[in-house]
């Protein structure tokens, strides 16, 4: 009897020895970079209810740990799911439904797009985006004319690569009763020779796009699952909506409700009286997928289109300082009613100008409130004494941008100035953090593109040679905390996505090469083998 009973205990020893505990996903044999606050690397970990319980080598998660489902990464490199901390989700979606003419090297080859879309789609109404007359031979704006002879009776609008122009038909213009004396606050009615050209210049948009007819709920949804595939292609498993009206966040929020969308979204408040209103008074709505805490403000135009606020003239336009879209008596008000609220506060700027009135504004009605993170977008073009005032402003950047606009950035402010535009480092200095983004469909919606930008400074063709202004230029380790743990931050979810951490959501993706080793000219071929979100494979 002695015999068994040691027998018994040396059995339930080597029971409670072997036993593990059940998960639902366990990741072995991976190149994790786990993104945290050392930037540890590990080998594996394991999921249950979509979170991350545990993080450490394969053999020890091995060890203490079963699953009927394993992810084995081969060596392969694993991190924290990209998020976009700006970028127009929804304009994507929607940009499917419309001309696409992004890349266009002429206005002819715009127009050809524009009637080989209606030779198949026969549309009462055309829409397109994405042509941009920097990159043509002739850089002067276009004009309607040949829309006007092709298509008299069809509304069309084409708005410029970085939303800030459209070009307009008569058909169009007809829709606002547009005319040579039409006015309007923050934009611009392009008339040359005593006649309309059809370019309408930010808030002038409007005068056509309100009269325009409105998406149905149908395509709404439509649009968000097809961005929604292109982002998890890509790796992204957040991102920040640069601009939603009450109508989009609300089917955001069912089709999250209902399983059919999946993307974790940050969603930043198109900024209008109704919509300050109604948020302020309604309160942050937080779920797992859905956080409605922030209101975007444009302070300004684009450089491209010649918008953008500077304190002095363009050096290629004199005595043209650009446009405020937004006036400074309603963004100090709009300050002020956010900072007495938990909501944040996200502030489009891109000249010198507009960027010292945004951080004028935000210190002052922020002094003495702790951790708001309000954020600057783009800070594209800052003067050297206005950096120290990012201190306590989080810049919010798109390495991109530098990319494609240092061809001709220069002869629009100047040698002088350009020192202190796309200054990425600068403003990582002054904050201790800068949260990265694409910003598209301004740009194209590849993250790959936004790391290989912020740390090598180069277009596709690896110019120019030694990089754009290289002292502004992110590390590899920078890039990787831009685009996952200091995103999370910039949007107060630091603690609940952007690395690789036990009691964080499961939100990992799994690479064909090494990014942060890889020969920098590769970084943009890099693929995506897997996304995962909350544990799960999309």
């Amino acid at each position: 009897m002695r015999r068994l009973f040691f027998i018994a205990i040396l059995l339930t020893v080597v029971s409670c020895e072997t036993e593990k505990q059940q998960a639902d996903l366990i990741v072995t044999n991976a190149n994790i970079y786990t993104v945290d606050k050392d930037f540890n690397k590990a080998e594996a970990f394991a999921v249950k209810d979509g979170k991350i319980i545990a993080v450490g080598t394969s053999s020890e998660i091995d060890e203490q740990y079963q699953s009927e489902e394993i992810i084995n990464g081969k060596g392969k490199t694993l991190l924290p799911g990209f998020i976009d901390a700006h970028c127009h989700f929804l304009g994507l979606g929607f940009n499917q439904q419309a001309v696409d003419l992004v890349g266009t090297k002429s206005f002819a080859e715009l127009m050809k797009r524009v009637l080989d879309f209606q030779d198949e789609k026969n549309s009462a109404y055309i829409l397109g985006r994405g042509w941009d007359q920097n990159d043509w031979e002739d850089k002067q704006f276009p004009n309607k004319n040949l829309l006007d002879k092709l298509y008299p009776n069809t509304p069309i609008a084409l708005t410029r690569i970085d939303g800030h122009a459209i070009l307009a038909n008569q058909a169009a213009l007809d829709l606002g009763n547009v005319t040579v004396d039409s006015k309007i606050d923050g934009g611009e009615v392009v008339v040359e020779n005593g006649k309309l050209t059809g370019i309408l210049i930010d808030n002038a948009e409007n005068l056509v796009m309100d009269y325009w007819p409105k998406p149905s709920r149908a395509d709404y949804i439509d649009a968000l699952l097809e961005a929604q595939k292109i982002c998890f292609d890509l790796g992204l498993t957040t991102v920040d909506d640069a601009g939603l009206d009450k109508e989009a966040i609300e089917i955001i929020d069912s089709l999250q409700k209902s399983g059919a969308l999946k993307m974790r979204i940050y969603a930043m408040v198109s900024h209008t009286n109704e919509n300050l209103d109604y948020f302020l008074d309604k309160g942050i709505t937080k779920t797992d997928q859905l956080n409605v805490r922030s209101f975007k403000f444009y302070a300004d135009g684009a450089l491209g289109s010649r918008g953008a606020m500077l304190k002095e003239p363009y050096s290629d336009k004199p005595s043209h300082l650009g446009l405020m879209v937004t006036d400074l008596e309603t963004l100090k008000k709009s300050a002020e009613r956010i900072a007495n609220s938990e909501f944040q506060m996200n502030t489009h700027a891109i000249g010198d100008s507009a960027n010292r009135a945004v951080l004028e504004t935000y210190n002052k009605v922020l002094n003495g409130k702790k951790d708001r993170r309000w954020r600057v977008e783009h800070a594209q073009i800052v003067s050297p004494q206005d950096f120290d005032f990012y201190k306590n402003i989080m810049p919010s950047i798109q390495p991109t941008h530098a990319t494609s606009d240092m061809y001709w950035a220069e002869e629009r402010v100047g040698a002088d100035r350009i020192k202190g535009a796309y200054a990425y480092k600068q403003l990582l200095d002054a904050y201790g953090k800068v949260a990265l983004g694409t910003d598209f469909p301004v740009e194209r919606v590849s993250p790959f593109l936004t790391f290989y930008a912020a740390v090598a400074r180069q277009d596709l063709e690896q110019y120019p040679d030694n990089g754009f202004q290289m002292e502004n230029a992110l590390t590899r380790e920078e890039a990787l905390k831009g685009m996952t743990i200091w995103a999370a931050y910039s949007n107060f979810e630091d603690k609940e996505k952007g690395s690789i951490e036990v009691g964080k959501f499961a939100d990992f993706i799994i690479l064909d090469k090494d990014i942060m080793t890889v020969d920098a000219n590769q970084i943009p071929d890099v693929e995506v083998l897997k996304t995962v979100v909350d544990g799960e494979v999309q």
